[in-house]
């Protein structure tokens, strides 16, 4: 009888390549891939259609979809993390000269209010700097995956027909986050932001979580061992990654992002597993409630699949 084909979506990466490439077979199944080229259209899709049967999924975006009662289960999966120090921009010489400095201003955010990358830097400001984000009026440049999620007053969206880029360059906006806009007149708000990002990671060992991988939970109920299966495929396609990382391979800024990982740690800088990221992942579920995106406070374990959640890889 022929193995059951997964509907798969992962943008390819050097952590999931093997799997892509078929040098990685998951057990009792097999991944058939579908292309997304712009990825966030897949989380929206898998999160208002359920139309993939794994799917690599925003950490923050999975977590909302959760609260709202989407059909799908996120395995301790991190296929992807981040520094988000140099996410938040301002315009060069402007009066921004501090975090604090934009109590009270109004700042961009790159898509939805629930976008990763802004929760990420959100907390960074807050916990790094002391900022008062209940004082930020974050205004949002498109809308959230999620239909059901409301945000809270102090979000608002951009003007119709108007940009991110446009809006901080006319004084509208006195910063923006996630926007990655280009030129010499807009600069990091932060200095260093590379330099920052790592002295969170030696400090108290905190490197983001952006995505994670989700599986449909009409699938998981009917076939118990999938969320291992799917687990294992993924750590062992990671695994010859990090191999290659360790052997100095890989030229992508990414790759060179977690070489240094490797180097400054001596571990392995993607960690799969609910242990080994425990800390972190805590960190992102505080933000979340803090930030106003989740309602109540969720437990770690409820957030993972059974037959995940003692995994490591």
């Amino acid at each position: 009888m022929a193995e059951p084909l997964l509907r798969t979506v992962t943008r390819t990466t050097g952590a999931n390549a093997a799997l892509k490439d078929g040098r990685v077979q998951p057990r009792g199944s097999s991944f058939a891939f579908e292309e997304v080229p712009v990825l966030v259209q897949a989380f929206r899709r898998m999160v208002r259609g359920l139309e993939f049967d794994v799917c690599e999924m925003a950490l923050t975006t999975y977590l909302v979809a959760r609260e709202h009662g989407v059909a799908f289960t996120a395995l301790p999966v991190p296929l992807v993390r981040a520094f988000h120090h140099g996410a938040v921009q301002v315009l060069a010489g402007s009066d921004v000269r501090s975090p604090r400095d934009l109590e009270g201003r109004r700042v961009g955010v790159n898509r939805g209010y629930t976008v990763t990358t802004g929760v990420w830097a959100r907390a960074v400001l807050a916990q790094e700097h002391g900022v008062d984000l209940d004082r930020v009026t974050w205004v949002l440049s498109g809308d959230e995956h999620v239909e059901q999620y409301v945000p809270p007053a102090n979000v608002v969206p951009a003007p119709p027909g108007r940009g991110l880029e446009e809006l901080l360059r006319s004084g509208e906006l006195a910063a923006v986050i996630g926007a990655d806009l280009d030129g010499p007149d807009v600069v990091p708000l932060l200095h260093d932001p590379e330099e920052a990002g790592f002295a969170a990671l030696r400090s108290r060992g905190s490197y983001p979580i952006n995505h994670v991988v989700v599986v449909r939970d009409e699938l998981l109920a009917a076939r118990p061992e999938l969320a291992a299966q799917v687990f294992e495929a993924f750590a062992e396609a990671k695994r010859l990654y990090v191999e290659a990382l360790r052997a100095g391979q890989g030229a992508t800024a990414a790759d060179r992002t977690y070489r240094r990982v490797l180097e400054t740690t001596g571990r392995d800088p993607l960690p799969y597993g609910l242990e080994p990221n425990r800390a972190v992942l805590e960190e992102l579920l505080r933000s979340a409630v803090d930030q106003h995106i989740l309602a109540r406070p969720v437990r770690l374990e409820d957030v993972f699949a059974a037959g995940s959640r003692e995994l490591v890889g």
